[in-house]
């Protein structure tokens, strides 16, 4: 299970990298609409992307 765990972790962090890697540009100007958003939108886009994830782990078990 832990190797799982970590399989996952890299994948989702090799995954993140490939983004500001290869449009660095756009990245940036992403991450700065991000940052004038408020924090309770935030929040929401946040929990609504860890629901989708259980959901996903609950299908594949």
């Amino acid at each position: 299970m832990t190797t799982t765990l970590l399989m996952a972790i890299a994948i989702a962090l090799i995954i993140e990298g490939l983004i500001p890697a290869l449009f660095p540009n756009k990245w940036r100007a992403y991450v700065l609409k991000l940052a004038k958003e408020s924090i309770g939108s935030i929040r929401q886009i946040g929990i609504f992307l860890v629901l989708v994830g259980f959901v996903l782990l609950w299908l594949i078990n």
